[in-house]
């Protein structure tokens, strides 16, 4: 089973780190710079699974997120969030914690990753 994951963050070198990460498990990875470039692809690709940074210009993560949950095409994707600091104390959290399967703090290692993946999808590796 191929998993379909998007990475979407708003630092070149973390996309690029964490595609290669992940493609070295076999898994397919599409990588978005920013918000709206994430909810653009959407519209013609659907992944298995989404990390999605939090702090990013012009659209939050928060926001993404949201617009990914109101859409009935989309609302189903397992999310986890990618941030600098861990997020358990904010009221963001407690807003979205529906939402989301978990998040992962960074830096993160590629077993972070996968056992996050994990979580939703069984990952041989």
């Amino acid at each position: 089973m191929s998993i379909r994951v998007m990475i979407v963050d708003d630092e070149k070198e973390i996309l690029e780190i964490t595609k290669r990460m992940l493609e070295k498990e076999g898994i397919h990875v599409i990588t978005a710079n920013n918000g709206k470039e994430a909810l653009e692809i959407l519209k013609k690709e659907k992944p298995d699974y989404i990390f999605l940074d939090i702090m990013m210009p012009e659209m939050d993560g928060w926001e993404v997120l949201r617009r990914i949950k109101q859409d009935p095409n989309l609302k189903d994707i397992p999310v986890a969030m990618l941030t600098v600091k861990p997020i358990t104390e904010s009221m963001e959290r407690e807003e979205f914690d529906k939402y989301i399967v978990d998040y992962v703090t960074k830096p993160f290692s590629k077993r972070d990753l996968i056992e996050t993946i994990k979580q939703v999808y069984p990952i041989k590796h």
